[in-house]
């Protein structure tokens, strides 16, 4: 156990941490949320922008309605009620990336509340969170801090935006991961966001604060910002818990303040006071009109929802009668999902196909479920591997070598056992010749099964295989040996 995890333990048996989060996630639109600047990645500096999204004077915004109904399809797979009205409000803030001097967001009247996020702490246990709010805003621009000074990127003002505002039910910063992992999950699988954190897609900012264990009352809230990864969130709240319960076992008062995450040091570093909702002088935004959605609208973006992760995982434990970690890492992500059931569909061997997948297939991915898509192994190429071997075509050796070969060059299983002469000796009569063979040429081994030793056999079957150059077929070499042995 390391040093911070031992202090840590010992904390929370005195101080609980009680946690929220606020995860700012950008949407798949084509064009930006008030006007019609391209909502693209990777553009050079400012060339993404025009008078609506830089707010010069006199300009008005034009909702986009492409990312209405993305908000709105998030909010209904989180849960959410959307509601028959909300409003978008201006929040005043000034800062060099915000052109306007103000963000168009929403406040008291949210496109969306009440929803629920439930995911999995281990094979047997359950927890929910409660989804405040997910609502919609305008993205700001992107500064970038250097030696040489500061420079401001626009391209990113006015990319749609949900604010998806947590209840502060989380319980520890393992409960924070579980959480953001299962909502990045949620949010692919309804396909409103590709989530891909190195771009800024997906940015969190976490709000904790910690109190006796067995108390109710909430302690006093600090809000991490500057986390670009679930492993730093992850970090920055075991480093705050921590701090925080250290200065409360010392009688401190804690303030309620903005603070820093620092990856390189492993340290959070106060930024400035917390701001209150009046700081941001929030009034609705008087150029556009409330947004009323139509009960028929959402009923039909609710219908058009995919089967969502929980559900998915849920099915295929009983469904295929896989375990809750296969299951669990099947539906991580929505192309591996469908990778896994179309294999399955094709060769109805779900245990054999789940364990190809985890392993070699993932270790060809190195790891990344998503890039299934690219994969040159097709479904129907995996399935016909598997069948080769539950029918004694190749042995399961066999099956890893012409999975690599597969990887490289996309051919079908088929054509390769052909090729290269891999199909696996199954004829008794050939290989009881070979066994007696090997019998002939190793006494020892046969005497020291005599003499009761077991283990023998593997020996014995091992140089049957040798002899058959890695062809004969494992099971019925152990069979014709185990007949032969007693009679010798």
């Amino acid at each position: 156990m390391s040093a911070r995890a031992g202090t840590m333990e010992a904390l929370l048996e005195r101080f609980e941490p009680v946690i929220g989060l606020e995860v700012h996630v950008q949407l798949k639109t084509e064009s930006k949320i008030f006007c019609g600047c391209a909502n693209g990645y990777g553009a050079p500096p400012n060339t993404q922008v025009c008078p609506v999204c830089l707010g010069f004077p006199g300009v008005l915004p034009v909702l986009n309605q492409r990312a209405v109904d993305l908000a709105a399809r998030a909010a209904l797979a989180l849960g959410c009620t959307v509601h028959e009205r909300s409003i978008f409000a201006r929040k005043h803030y000034f800062y060099p990336d915000l052109p306007k001097g103000y963000q168009i967001s929403q406040y008291d009247r949210p496109l969306s509340t009440g929803g629920r996020l439930a995911f999995l702490l281990d094979e047997g246990t359950t927890k929910a969170v409660g989804i405040t709010r997910v609502h919609l805003e305008e993205d700001a621009g992107k500064s970038t801090h250097g030696p040489g000074g500061t420079t401001v990127d626009f391209n990113r003002c006015g990319v749609p935006l949900i604010e998806i505002v947590s209840e502060p039910d989380l319980r520890s910063p393992r409960e924070a991961h579980l959480y953001l992992t299962t909502l990045k999950r949620i949010l692919q699988y309804a396909d409103v966001s590709d989530c891909d954190m190195e771009k800024g897609s997906l940015r969190c900012d976490a709000n904790v604060s910690i109190r006796p264990v067995g108390t109710t009352a909430l302690g006093t809230k600090v809000e991490i910002k500057n986390m670009n990864s679930f492993r730093h969130v992850r970090a920055a709240l075991e480093f705050e818990a921590e701090r925080q319960g250290r200065a409360l076992a010392r009688g401190e008062r804690l303030g309620q303040e903005t603070r820093l995450w620092n990856p390189d040091r492993g340290v959070t570093l106060s930024m400035r006071s917390k701001e209150f909702a009046h700081d941001y002088r929030y009034f609705p935004d008087p150029d556009l009109v409330p947004l009323r959605p139509a009960p028929a609208w959402v009923a039909e973006l609710e219908a058009g929802l995919p089967e969502l992760p929980q559900a998915r995982r849920l099915r295929f434990v009983e469904q295929y009668g896989l375990p809750v970690y296969d299951a669990d890492l099947l539906t991580a992500d929505r192309a591996l999902a469908d990778y896994f059931e179309e294999a399955v569909r094709l060769h109805p061997s779900p245990k054999a196909l789940a364990n190809w997948i985890m392993s070699e297939l993932l270790r060809e991915l190195a790891g990344d479920p998503a890039a299934v898509t690219r994969s040159p192994i097709r479904p129907a190429h995996l399935a016909r591997l598997v069948a080769l071997v539950d029918d004694g075509t190749i042995s399961g050796k066999m099956a890893k070598d012409v999975f690599e070969r597969m990887a490289r060059s996309g051919e079908e299983p088929d054509a390769i056992v052909r090729r290269e002469g891999l199909r696996q000796v199954a004829d008794e009569d050939a290989l009881r010749r070979v066994v007696d063979e090997v019998i002939g040429a190793n006494p020892s081994a046969v005497a020291d099964y005599q003499k009761g030793k077991k283990q023998s056999v593997a020996f014995l079957v091992g140089q049957v295989m040798k002899a058959t150059q890695g062809k004969a077929n494992p099971a019925l070499v152990n069979r014709l040996l185990v007949e032969k042995l007693p009679k010798v």
